[in-house]
């Protein structure tokens, strides 16, 4: 005689009643059908938003990066000027502080306010000095063209890098000649000549329209500063997610008579707007699992009344409520994998597609990126499908419970 166990029979069973849905009813198999759609939409929709959001957020954020550092080291000013205050460049940080795990670089930097006159227009820029230690690797992967320049401590170097945007307005190219006027504390202009070695476009239009870099060396000459006098120090970190964290740590090294200023608080406005993104995955997450769970419990009503015979039946063969909730919580739970299997295929295929082949594109002036940003994260999914299934199998508990009050004799004889 074959014996079942009480762990195994109600799986025994919905596999049964699962295999059966071929020859479900004409209203049941509709019902059945939607809920797993319902699921693989959403599912597929909250793995899409979250790579999109993360995508905007570690594209937008590494350009701002790219411009500023993560933190930036200054003199301490009681005026809000773009003109750098100088500070010696021999401090105990520099460059040691690289040795930190989390700084991945550490360079120095000074800022100018300056005027381009060409071809009868002027033209207000910013202009940045670096140095020998700067890491062009940003703005090499946002050359549109021509190249980067070299910082010479020896000679300095007359070349600029200007971006698309100011090049478009006065119409300049790589090559050309152009006069740039640096604005002196006292109100007089002092010209110096320039070829534009490069043209970037980033999508940033705050630093698109004014920033232009330059050899420190010129800034140093008309501030009237030593060669070992600079604006401040550009610190990089190894992973944006150590910005809040390594900030204390960082700061313990920086003397006392200098500030820093992180990243998040010289942009607020571009990342409160990017906090506000995650707003908005929360609420798509929260929307998708509510219309996920509503569809799976009218699937399971569904099912409880299709199979009102067979539960008047078991309960006269002696079956408990408990034995057959659980046959009925298990063939929802195969529902809900089901739809989750799909829409997991579904939404990682369409963010790779998008990461790899960038078919759909954006306004950059907009957005700040040109096509629509992927990022991938395992966890995050891996999140979203625990806490969907987790939640949708807990409110099928409740309608479950319908079958406690089902009586065999009139089950029976339902129709």
């Amino acid at each position: 005689m074959l014996k079942f166990t009480a762990i195994n029979l109600p799986f025994y069973i919905s596999s049964r009643l699962i295999k059966s849905d071929n020859n479900a009813k004409k209203f049941t198999k509709p019902v059945i059908k939607i809920s797993i759609l319902a699921i693989t939409l959403g599912i597929a929709v909250m793995i899409l938003a979250m790579a999109v959001v993360n995508g905007f957020q570690k594209e937008i954020r590494n350009k701002v990066s790219g411009f500023t550092g993560h933190y930036q080291v200054s003199a301490y000013s009681s005026q809000e000027t773009i003109e750098s205050t100088p500070i010696d460049i021999h401090q105990d940080f520099y460059p040691g502080i690289e040795k930190l795990p989390e700084v991945k670089h550490i360079q120095v930097y000074a800022y100018k306010p300056a005027i381009i006159k060409v071809n009868g227009e002027i033209y207000g820029i910013v202009t940045k000095g670096v140095a020998q230690d700067f890491d062009w690797q940003f703005f090499e992967n946002n050359m549109t063209e021509g190249t980067v320049f070299k910082a010479n401590p020896d000679k300095p170097d007359n070349k600029i890098v200007i971006s698309k945007y100011i090049a478009d307005k006065l119409k300049l190219h790589t090559g050309e000649k152009i006069y740039v006027y640096f604005v002196q504390q006292d109100g007089s202009l002092r010209p110096k000549d320039f070829e534009i070695s490069g043209i970037y476009n980033t999508g940033l239009e705050h630093y698109d329209k004014a920033i232009a870099l330059i050899d420190i060396a010129h800034i140093r000459k008309r501030n009237k500063w030593t060669n070992d006098q600079v604006g401040g120090f550009e610190i990089y970190l190894s992973d944006f997610d150590l910005l809040d964290k390594a900030y204390e740590k960082i700061y313990e090294e920086i003397p006392y008579d200098l500030n820093m200023a992180s990243l998040r608080d010289k942009n607020p406005e571009i990342f409160n707007w990017l906090e506000l993104q995650d707003v908005n995955v929360v609420i798509i997450i929260v929307l998708m699992i509510v219309v996920a769970a509503i569809n799976i419990i009218s699937a399971l009503f569904i099912l409880i009344l299709e199979k009102v015979n067979f539960i008047g039946i078991m309960k006269a063969l002696g079956a408990g409520n408990m034995l057959i909730r659980k046959v009925f919580l298990i063939q929802a739970s195969y529902l809900i994998l089901k739809g989750m299997v799909w829409g997991n295929i579904i939404g990682i295929g369409l963010a790779l597609l998008q990461k790899h082949f960038q078919l759909i594109k954006l306004p950059q002036e907009s957005y700040y990126v040109d096509t629509v940003p992927i990022d991938i994260s395992v966890l995050q999914i891996t999140l979203i499908n625990i806490i969907t299934f987790a939640l949708c199998y807990v409110v099928l508990l409740l309608p479950s419970w319908v079958i406690t009050k089902i009586s065999p004799v009139k089950s029976i004889r339902f129709n």
